[in-house]
């Protein structure tokens, strides 16, 4: 893809040729192993294909997952002075600090099911610009955001749950599906963070408006994203592209954090091949944005909260798949006959 404006977004585009592959040898014994588990074959659904999964990207028969996070990226939006919130843009630091104090829904989900939390304040006292005015982002400050988000992984964890925090969030999620996608601006516009009439009215000006000023930059993905997007999804971008690179598995969450997997998407779709899809959320756009990614979501519990909370909840399922598949006995283990060999369809 050519380069819009020069040398920093050169650099994450350098990355994208050097991406690891998944271990097909190891996800073939671990589907030879799923063979022989004691169940019938397929009883446990779409477990056992995150198994499967989870066998290729860590390039092992019996995967395990024994140190995942949930890494919770909270930024703020120029393009909340166009009343397109009904809270006000402090309220992303009082989550933020209840985060700390672990008082939200994320805490008791990660500590109900055994994750860590990373959160990562992204200068909350400097919002993005507003994207109705200007980009939301140079390409220096975009880049060194994804660059920054890269670092979400460090210290070694072995799944890695997306969350984010922003008021106005949603507004700049929606612009970068219309950006991506196209068609009408309503369609990506919902409620966010209970919007009424008058403040979806003036997500879809405010959107329609950021369409037309930034139209020249709408034919490269990057450039949508420092057009639109907030440094929360910019760091998201950076995340994912890291944990590919170390071949840790990503579970996305919801319409804010599948905005960031788009526009990787649109890069190429093979960049999301270490991703799953933890929940369909209830902002109305979200299963469109699933539909144009070709995704299918683990979980549809009505949410929309955000935090990280439906990857956190996908995350138990995740675990749930490694454990059985690793844990359970074989026919071997009480001398009934081995599968040992499988159609090649069923290998990959």
């Amino acid at each position: 893809m050519p380069t819009a404006t020069g040398l920093p977004f050169d650099d994450i585009r350098a990355l994208f040729e050097r991406l690891t592959q998944p271990d097909l040898e190891a996800r073939g014994r671990a589907a030879l192993r799923n063979a022989n588990l004691l169940k019938p074959t397929g009883s446990l659904g779409e477990l056992e294909d995150i198994a499967l999964f989870l066998a290729g990207w860590q390039g092992v028969e019996k995967p395990q997952i024994t140190r995942p996070i949930v890494a919770l990226f909270a930024g703020n939006h120029g393009v909340h002075a166009q009343g397109i919130s009904r809270w006000p843009m402090e309220i992303t630091q009082t989550m933020v600090d209840m985060f700390m104090q672990g008082g939200a829904a994320i805490n008791q989900l990660c500590a109900l099911h055994g994750l860590g939390l990373k959160v990562f304040d992204l200068a909350l006292d400097m919002p993005v610009n507003d994207f109705t005015e200007e980009p939301a982002m140079d390409e220096k400050g975009c880049a060194a955001t994804i660059a920054f988000g890269m670092e979400a992984i460090a210290g070694g964890v072995d799944l890695v749950c997306l969350g984010e925090m922003g008021i106005g969030n949603t507004t700049a999620a929606s612009a970068i599906y219309a950006a991506l996608y196209g068609g009408d601006v309503e369609d990506w516009v919902g409620d966010g963070a209970g919007a009424d009439d008058d403040q979806r009215a003036r997500k879809v000006a405010a959107i329609t408006k950021g369409l037309a000023l930034h139209a020249p930059s709408l034919n490269d993905p990057l450039e949508i994203l420092r057009c639109f997007g907030g440094r929360e999804i910019a760091a998201m971008v950076g995340t994912i592209i890291s944990a590919r690179a170390e071949r840790v598995p990503v579970v996305i969450d919801g319409f804010v954090v599948s905005s960031a997997a788009a526009v990787l998407h649109k890069i190429d779709p093979a960049l999301l091949d270490h991703c799953l899809f933890a929940h369909v959320s209830a902002e109305q756009a979200h299963q469109k944005a699933l539909d144009a990614m070709g995704q299918k979501a683990l979980l549809n519990l009505g949410m929309r909260l955000g935090e990280g909370t439906g990857a956190a909840l996908a995350a138990m399922l995740v675990k749930s798949a490694a454990s059985t598949h690793s844990g359970m006995a074989t026919f071997a283990d009480i001398g009934l006959p081995e599968v040992t060999s499988l159609p090649a369809e069923q290998e990959s």
